[in-house]
């Protein structure tokens, strides 16, 4: 589904196109929270990224975020986009608080 989606999707400057990680539900105490409670998760994995920012002199900056990159966002940060049925989320670059290690 991802590669299809590149296909059709490139984001452009420095913008990148972001699938949210969904985190596995854990109960805690016996207590099930439901789905409209539930805060959409700040993890992401980046499926397409954009080919930089070009300065006022022509110098063109590439992005420090690749394609694959787990990254952490803040909980407002992008705009939510319906593609195919699934939703993702294209933000800039400076939108993204960290790049998760494995």
């Amino acid at each position: 589904m991802a590669q299809a989606l590149k296909t059709t999707l490139h984001p452009l400057h420095d913008r990148i196109l972001i699938q949210r990680i969904e985190e596995k539900e854990v109960r805690r105490g016996g207590l099930i929270i439901p789905d409209s409670a539930k805060e959409k998760p700040q993890e992401g994995k980046v499926l397409a990224v954009g080919k930089g920012t070009v300065s006022e002199d022509g110098k063109k900056t590439p992005l420090d975020v690749k394609a694959g990159d787990r990254v952490l966002f803040g909980k407002y940060s992008g705009s939510e986009v319906t593609l195919n049925g699934e939703e993702y989320l294209i933000m800039k670059e400076e939108d993204v608080l960290g790049i998760l290690g494995s």
